[in-house]
């Protein structure tokens, strides 16, 4: 016995609906900017106004889920939620708003379940496969062959290293090298704990900054799940897609085809994660993946029922 399900992940950058039917068929996916780990990386601090705009959002994704006449909902969160000193703030006024609990994943909860939501609908490989999941306030890198059997996290995201480490726009070179240099040092230390991140038969990449990179390489001017998922990018195409970012002012950014106005002034940080990953692991290319934690958040609970 299955059931319907509406996820909504609260991520560090953005607030996510997915909701699936009782046969797994997706239904609905909606994406929302909400930026609850804007002020984060200075103040430990959830702030109120991104608790506020944030929980305004999952009250409104709440109430799509509802008028679906889905089965059960789940609100998930990540990084954001796992490092704030308030995060019981922020959960008090999202069940105020909604009579909902957060589920506050774990790093490894959260890779394993975003590792096999990546995996859906992609060919099924019966060898090692990373999973690379780029999100606003860390990364996750998780191998497995059916399931995911190690993982790691690097507090690198596309949000908490723009605030960290690129200091005006268009980022400095030396910011760049830096932000670069930081992650290739955190690889290198996760290295000897999972020395398969080194050999993979496979290596998928999921979430908004590997997608985005994705649409600009394609030239989407929206988004076309077809075309990109299962899309090969080349190590030499993220890094094209790198330099003409990089380069280029907020302004100037915005008028590329692929990337959300939403996303422009993150985009850097998150192509310096992706850029470095590819050139510690040698990786001359990686599988796009558009599903990912909702997916497997989903998966797992369908089959609770």
């Amino acid at each position: 016995m299955t059931r319907s399900v509406a996820v909504v992940d609260v991520g560090t950058n953005s607030t996510n609906l997915l909701i699936v039917d009782a046969q797994g068929g997706i239904v609905l996916r909606e994406q929302a900017t909400t930026r609850l780990g804007e002020e984060l990386h200075t103040t430990g601090l959830l702030s109120s106004v991104a608790i506020e705009r944030t929980v305004s959002t999952i009250a409104s994704h709440v109430e799509t889920a509802r008028a679906h006449n889905v089965e059960h909902i789940v609100i998930t969160g990540t990084a954001a939620c796992r490092r704030a000193t308030n995060t019981q703030q922020f959960i008090d006024s999202v069940r105020t708003a909604t009579a909902l609990t957060v589920e506050v994943l774990s790093e490894k909860d959260e890779a394993s379940l975003a590792f096999a939501g990546a995996l859906s609908g992609l060919p099924e490989l019966l060898a090692p496969t990373l999973v690379i999941d780029i999100g606003g306030g860390s990364t996750e890198y998780t191998v497995g062959v059916l399931e995911a059997e190690m993982s790691a996290s690097i507090p690198f995201g596309a949000v908490t290293s723009t605030a960290s480490h690129l200091s005006r726009d268009p980022a400095p070179p030396e910011d760049l090298t830096n932000l670069i240099g930081a992650v290739s040092d955190e690889l290198e230390e996760i290295g000897r704990d999972i020395p398969a991140l080194a050999s993979p038969a496979r290596v998928i990449g999921v979430a908004g900054t590997v997608v985005t990179i994705a649409m600009v390489e394609l030239g989407l001017h929206e988004f076309d799940n077809d075309a990109l998922h299962g899309f090969e990018l080349t190590r030499e195409a993220a890094e094209d897609v790198f330099r003409t970012l990089a380069t280029e002012t907020f302004n100037e950014r915005v008028l590329n085809p692929g990337l959300p106005h939403d996303r422009a002034d993150i985009i850097v940080a998150g192509c310096c994660i992706l850029v470095s990953t590819m050139r510690r692991l040698k990786l001359d290319s990686i599988i796009v993946s558009t599903r990912s934690l909702m997916d497997g958040v989903a998966q797992r609970e369908r089959l609770k029922a």
